[in-house]
């Protein structure tokens, strides 16, 4: 089985919530709207198949524009606004990394989390 994420449709993390939830479950499909939800649905149960699949991300480097700085900055003051106290200051710091375009973006955060699950051959295309 291959799912192709169309990567022009993705402007922000919400929207990559969104596409591959439709990617995988067909229209209006849903898994969840946070990291934890697409790792677990990339280890299955949630509408990929056992045994394995490709995720083949088309035309990423649109995506990868998209989910840069800007997004990373965006979602992570939505994280601190939510976050318990004690990782208020983690975030915080990350935040400001990001405001620096330092370390990894949402694009990143989704990619590493493609790479370290079992069973999914990957490619960006």
């Amino acid at each position: 089985m291959i799912y192709e994420i169309p990567g022009e449709r993705i402007g922000t993390l919400e929207d990559f919530y969104r596409v591959i939830g439709e990617v995988i479950n067909g229209p209006g499909g849903y898994f969840g709207s946070n990291l934890d939800a697409f790792d677990d649905c990339l280890r299955g149960d949630f509408g990929t198949p056992d045994g394995g699949f490709t995720l083949r991300w088309l035309r990423s480097n649109v995506s990868r524009q998209a989910l840069g700085y800007a997004e990373t900055v965006r979602q992570l003051e939505l994280r601190l606004a939510r976050c318990h106290p004690l990782s208020r200051e983690h975030v915080a710091r990350e935040l400001e990394r990001a405001r620096r375009s330092e370390g990894p973006t949402v694009f990143d955060w989704l990619v590493d989390i493609i790479q370290e699950a079992d069973d999914v051959a990957w490619e960006l295309a």
